[in-house]
């Protein structure tokens, strides 16, 4: 029963981090486990922004938590930071907002990412959760104010942002299996999803063939997955969510965003529930209506979706 929640401000930099906690906090009732974000500040002119972990928080049955040694942690770090410098990639800010998770902004000689990616994560238990101009992906265990807070989202300035908040099912309590999903290697492309595929092994196995990478057993990043596909092929974005309703089976809803971009998809069933406010200057989406309502002082209008129904809109 997971919620998902989307906004984008057009033409205008806003706190959207508070405006997405306030949203994912709203359905928070739909998924206790994990709470993710990705949002997008103002692109960086050069460089790129790197957001990574090197452990998984986790949580067992009971509610107890994992960790690992400190020192351990703080030796796969150093080992991604030799293979950055081997790729010729220069970090020049870092930061880490616990133990086992950083941001990165660095330099590199190419755009083409997927080779230093795949490296970074030939060292132990770590996953690149986003790279990208103005893409930050982060991603813990709790709801959304405890999220936030850890990661200090609360004032996030930029355009747009995505959300989920999760209620494991069939994978573990952790934060692989926690939404969005980046679309490797595809910069400033993340997938949050609220519904099971029923082919996803089938996919999954043509695209691993085709090279592509998954961290989770999580139905979830195969779309994440299918977007970069169709997207590193030079197909855009609406084309890509509109052959999707055909390709993927189940029951499915999802948000995609992109450096500038908001989509929506809604499977031929509809089954899963949808909710989008309009205006000239902002759009929100949610699982629910409650969600919007949290951003907004004054009383709002609120339409669903059809089946097969896909929207984009543009910063």
């Amino acid at each position: 029963m997971c919620g998902i929640a989307g906004v984008i401000n057009r033409k205008k930099t806003v706190n959207v981090g508070e405006q997405m906690r306030l949203m994912l906090q709203g359905i928070k009732h739909r998924g206790p486990d994990s709470t993710g974000y990705a949002m997008y500040g103002t692109p960086l002119k050069t460089g790129f922004i790197m957001r990574f972990k090197v452990s998984e928080n986790s949580a067992e049955k009971n509610g107890s938590s994992k960790s690992e040694d400190p020192s351990v942690l703080l030796d796969r770090k150093k080992q991604v930071d030799a293979i950055m410098k081997k790729h010729g990639a220069k970090i020049l800010k870092q930061s880490s907002s616990t133990p086992y998770a950083f941001r990165y902004e660095f330099t590199y000689k190419s755009d083409d990412l997927e080779a230093l990616a795949k490296d970074i994560e030939t060292v132990q238990n770590t996953e690149i959760l986003s790279i990208g101009k103005g893409l930050e992906l982060i991603k813990d265990l709790g709801d959304a104010t405890k999220v936030a807070d850890q990661y200090g989202l609360n004032k996030f300035m930029g355009t747009h942002g995505i959300g989920h908040t999760r209620m494991a099912t069939e994978s573990d309590v952790d934060i692989k299996s926690a939404h969005p999903y980046w679309a490797f290697p595809y910069q400033d492309v993340a997938v949050v999803h609220n519904g099971q595929l029923t082919n996803y092994w089938g996919n999954r196995r043509i695209l691993e063939r085709n090279g592509y990478r998954f961290n989770s057993n999580c139905d979830s990043e195969i779309i994440a997955v299918y977007i970069a596909d169709k997207m590193s092929k030079g197909i855009d974005l609406e084309k890509a969510m509109n052959d999707s309703l055909d390709e993927l089976d189940g029951v499915f809803t999802y948000i995609v965003s992109t450096k500038n971009q908001l989509g929506m998809a809604k499977d031929h069933m509809a089954a899963k529930p949808m909710v989008i406010y309009e205006s000239k200057d902002i759009v929100a989406c949610a699982s629910e209506e409650v969600a919007i309502r949290n951003i907004f002082p004054h009383e709002i209008i609120t339409y669903d979706p059809y089946e097969a129904e896909v929207k984009v809109w543009q910063v």
